[in-house]
């Protein structure tokens, strides 16, 4: 038996002046739901009532309704007057109950803000198809409302971590060309070589944050461009260790490669290079000198299984449970003088899943890192010929 879909309970306020119009639509909602399977989850209504204009309106004051079922001719006035004079009226939907609609009452109300019509005298199933309408689109309302204020949130994040990035580099750069432009250390060009070769790193820097964010939001808008091929493993491995060998050799880490003599897979040969790049960069990044890093490849149940593993300064519980998020970097007294952008195992997830694989991680502080990984072979696409 399925679980039952979360409730989404909304609030109804129905004004009408007939009492026993007021009590049946009361009866007609009481237990009745609106399922939403597409969003698992099932709509609900809590049901109060008002009698004339100024009960209704001291109502709304009191608490604005998510759907007001209005009739429009009130005692004291009409529902058209109830709208006008309505706080926060654009915060709910209206459902206008008329016994007679003339167009020119239809229109005034359109403009007020009315959601649908019933005419009187309707019957409790027409009433609950017009709530049904109605509750689907007060909780798409929320739903995109929801998702614009996090999206918002995210974008200004997003900015933020990405301004405070950028600054600190910009920042030492622009402090290094001052004291170039003010011949600080004399005329000798040798003595700014120093200041030269720190800018040119900051700036390296900043153009792999630029080309991660590249990376990262072609993977998310799914408009990176994927080649895929036959890709040897072992080969691709081996181009990158060449690649870190000048940064292994500076922290006396010894990387060691366990593979076949050849590993074919299908794949994007950028997108392989991807993933074993970042493991291999910080498998050696994040060592202790003259430590020790493991790449092993393998082929295991039909995919390609990948272990990276060092004897490095590891990770606490605490940075394990955030570590694939975006801009994440671990920051302590072993890692802050560590350079990068904090999107590289955030983009190293993403190309997994893109194979249909996962991600392992086990890491003791202070004792080293292990990832493990699988990658499925990626299908080929199938060639179209041209319709002459």
């Amino acid at each position: 038996m399925p679980d039952p879909l979360p409730v989404h309970q909304l609030d109804v306020l129905i004004v009408d002046d007939e009492a026993g119009m007021r009590a049946g639509a009361e009866r007609s909602l009481e237990g009745f739901s609106v399922p939403l399977p597409d969003f698992s989850e099932t709509v609900t209504f809590a049901v109060r009532s008002a009698s004339t204009g100024d009960e209704a309106l001291a109502a709304l004051k009191a608490k604005s309704p998510d759907i007001l079922l209005l009739d429009y001719k009130l005692p004291d006035m009409t529902g058209i007057d109830v709208l006008a004079a309505a706080p926060g009226a654009g915060d709910f939907l209206t459902i206008m109950i008329t016994a007679f609609a003339s167009l020119e009452v239809a229109v005034t109300a359109t403009k007020r803000g009315a959601f649908d019509f019933l005419a009187k005298p309707f019957t409790p199933e027409e009433l609950r198809a017009t709530i049904s309408k109605a509750a689907r689109s007060v909780y798409l309302q929320r739903k995109a409302k929801k998702l614009e204020d996090e999206k918002r949130q995210v974008r200004f994040e997003f900015i933020s971590v990405l301004a405070h990035e950028l600054k600190s580099p910009l920042a030492a750069v622009e402090g290094y060309m001052h004291l170039m432009k003010e011949r600080l250390k004399g005329p000798e060009l040798a003595a700014y070589d120093a200041m030269v070769d720190r800018s040119v790193t900051r700036i390296g820097g900043m153009r792999k944050l630029v080309m991660d964010l590249l990376d990262l939001t072609r993977l998310e808008s799914g408009k990176k461009r994927r080649a895929i091929e036959q890709v040897d493993l072992v080969k691709t491995a081996g181009l990158i260790l060449e690649n870190i060998a000048a940064l292994a050799e500076a922290k006396k880490v010894t990387v060691e490669l366990k593979a076949p003599a050849q590993l074919l897979m299908t794949a994007d040969p950028g997108e392989v290079d991807m993933v074993l790049s970042n493991l291999l960069t910080n498998a050696v990044k994040y060592n202790r000198e003259g430590g020790r890093a493991v790449l092993e490849l393998a082929r295991q149940d039909g995919a390609v299984a990948i272990r990276c593993s060092d004897t490095g300064i590891g990770m606490t519980e605490q940075e394990l449970a955030k570590l694939f998020g975006e801009f994440v970097r671990m920051k302590n007294e072993h890692t802050r003088n560590i350079d990068g952008s904090g999107l590289g195992l955030s983009i190293l997830k993403k190309v997994v899943k893109l194979y249909g694989g996962d991600v392992k991680v086990q890491s003791k502080y202070g004792e080293g890192t292990s990832f493990e990984l699988t990658l499925k072979d990626a299908p080929v696409p199938v060639a179209t010929e041209a319709v002459h």
